[in-house]
């Protein structure tokens, strides 16, 4: 995996993540009645305004709908006022070569793991091309436990997209993570404090298992309504998170919303 510093001025590191953005070649298109460059926009705007601080930014996935060069090129103008490094994995609904080549020419790192004094973040790649689901490859196991087993004595905190645990949506977890137990053991093998961070299931969720924890963060388009066992849209607001990474292992997070009915989706939908 390319290796890049990371930074913490105060021995803290502070992130935001950004995730599922779904974005087209065309700013007018929508998905389930939401144009989804109009709700990114919004995000960005309240973002650049409130003043949390964060130090880079991690793109945790499906951030394009449609496939396109565009997609990735419209999201790396979008960000660019942000002025901090992005660091991203793919998702189901990306086209990862194609991201690659967009991203790298708009000058975003490649870069998939990132280390600090107390810290190594983590990005790993769980697409299964044209598949809903994720899983994990040989090489991407290897990747996460060569990183542990370097830096024993860092905190981790593990970025992909799939859910490594059911959120409680029947319909969404059926396209988890399939072979999270694998991940699950090679995580076992180190003691250091072990976090992971994903997208893909539109929603907050924060629970511990396995002595692990798992955060999960509202994409900035739809939102899918927690604890349903069939496909049902929330009027939540599109969201991103806050984590600040403390020397100690502690993370603290926030997760922030523009305005309920913000972008309310169709709610006759009854799939994507």
């Amino acid at each position: 995996m390319e290796t890049e510093r990371l930074q913490a001025p105060d021995g803290c590191v502070r992130l935001l993540q950004i995730t599922d953005t779904h974005l087209f070649a065309n700013a007018d298109s929508q998905l389930l009645g939401v144009r989804t460059a109009d709700s990114l926009a919004a995000v960005l705007e309240r973002v650049q305004s409130n003043a949390h601080p964060f130090d880079c930014i991690l793109a945790t996935g499906d951030l394009s709908q449609d496939h396109t060069a565009e997609s990735y090129q419209r999201f790396a103008t979008m960000m660019a006022p942000l002025g901090k490094p992005i660091y991203w994995l793919p998702g189901n609904h990306d086209d990862a070569p194609l991201m690659t080549q967009q991203l790298y020419e708009a000058g975003i790192s490649e870069a998939k793991w990132l280390v600090g004094e107390h810290w190594q973040i983590i990005l790993l790649d769980t697409q299964v091309r044209t598949k809903p689901h994720g899983v994990l490859a040989d090489h991407q196991l290897a990747a996460l436990d060569h990183a542990l087993r370097t830096h024993p004595d860092k905190h981790a905190l593990i970025a992909l997209h799939h859910q490594g645990v059911p959120v409680g949506c029947a319909w969404l977890d059926q396209h988890n993570l399939k072979n999270a137990d694998d991940m699950f053991a090679v995580l076992a093998r180190y003691p250091q404090t072990r976090t992971l961070l994903f997208g893909h299931v539109h929603q907050e969720f924060d629970e511990v298992h396995r002595g692990i924890r798992l955060i999960a963060s509202p994409s900035t388009c739809i939102q899918f309504k927690p604890l349903c066992d069939d496909f049902t849209l929330d009027e939540s607001g599109p969201g991103w998170r806050y984590l600040t990474l403390h020397p100690d292992g502690r993370i603290d997070t926030q997760v922030w919303r523009l305005p309920a009915g913000s972008f309310i989706p169709d709610s006759q939908a009854r799939g994507y």
